[in-house]
């Protein structure tokens, strides 16, 4: 995945500034589109940047050229927003998508990255012809609550599933992943930048995904069904929609090639199982459950010890809780199929 800035002469950088936009939330959703910036476009990797404010964006990008193509975009903190894209030579495609644009662009306790929207055109052939940025503030939102297996990391080889979620869906949902490393669920709710900012945040019809157990080890279980409760109330009293993740799975295996029960499948270290207590949790608030700790142990089993480490950063950084850039590539869809098999968004918004 090409980084959201880049230095060096294969790289083009424009700066372009979108009008009328000082204050996005209530901004013209019908507004001209923004044309790409001078420069940006091209058939080396393309670095695009528009001076917007904070807000919500549709992005339309016509992907093609001369020669065949194959083109990937990111944008801001390495979010991945189209999947790799094949053009045939002569031919030219027109893609859109949706990007919430924040400060922090990242981790909303982490550094605050560059003001603005980053798009990176890549790939093993990026081919861009043309790019309009249109606000966008109407646009429903599906927020990501979570801890670093979901979060916009900054650093590869370290990314979050979260951070891969968008290239599954199209233009007209805006994911907003307010994901942070080492959160547990009492600190996601203590930290002002986290629940508290995300709140207010949140529409009638928005969903927000909920996925926090990684760093909960010594939680009880009173304290922790209590600290997801009080998300999901506050969820629905905004008009939104909660819906619970169980946590995906660390790699750890037993001798016989199944998963620890403990370590691997989140059981913490007051003998909580916190996916069970998730389980429960939904089925007693009636909230929509997404069990990717089932999801992610089935696909962490089948690939074995060998092969499951491809998923995790055990060979880089010989961490089995983090996934890698294909992990979070996999789980991401897990959580996309999850989504549209229980209808959770429309079907027309899935890519």
């Amino acid at each position: 995945m090409s980084p959201a800035r880049r230095t060096g002469p294969a790289l083009l950088t424009a700066v372009a500034a979108v009008t009328a936009l000082a204050t996005p939330a209530v901004a013209d959703a019908a507004a001209a589109p923004a044309p790409a910036p001078t420069g940006c476009t091209g058939t080396a990797p393309v670095v695009c940047h528009f001076d917007v404010a904070p807000g919500t964006y549709r992005v339309t990008a016509r992907i093609g050229g001369a020669a065949e193509g194959r083109t990937t975009v990111t944008a801001e903190t390495r979010r991945a927003m189209l999947g790799e894209t094949p053009t045939a030579a002569g031919r030219q495609v027109v893609r859109t998508f949706t990007v919430n644009v924040r400060e922090p662009e990242g981790e909303p306790t982490g550094a605050s990255g560059s003001p603005g929207l980053d798009l990176t055109f890549g790939g093993p052939a990026p081919l861009l012809a043309d790019l309009h940025v249109t606000p966008a503030p109407r646009t429903p939102q599906l927020f990501l609550i979570g801890d670093s297996t979901v979060c916009d990391q900054l650093g590869s080889p370290y990314t979050g599933w979260g951070q891969e979620l968008p290239q599954y869906l199209r233009a007209g949902i805006s994911v907003a992943n307010y994901a942070d490393s080492g959160e547990s669920s009492q600190t996601y709710l203590d930290q002002p930048q986290l629940f508290p900012t995300v709140r207010p945040l949140i529409r009638r019809g928005d969903t927000v995904l909920i996925q926090l157990a990684h760093n909960d080890k010594q939680t009880t279980e009173a304290d922790y069904r209590a600290n997801l409760t009080t998300m999901i109330d506050a969820i629905r009293a905004e008009g939104g929609r909660p819906v619970l993740v169980t946590p995906i799975v660390r790699r750890w295996f037993n001798t016989d090639g199944t998963l620890d029960n403990g370590t691997a499948l989140l059981v913490n270290g007051l003998g909580v199982d916190l996916p069970a207590q998730v389980r429960l949790l939904a089925a007693e608030k009636d909230v929509p459950l997404v069990d990717l700790t089932v999801l992610t142990r089935q696909r962490v089993e089948e690939l074995g010890p060998e092969g499951s480490k491809a998923l995790y950063l055990t060979d880089e950084k010989r961490d089995n809780t983090h996934t890698s850039e294909r992990g979070a590539t996999e789980y991401a869809a897990m959580v996309r199929d999850a989504l549209r098999d229980q209808h959770l968004l429309p079907g027309r918004l899935f890519r």
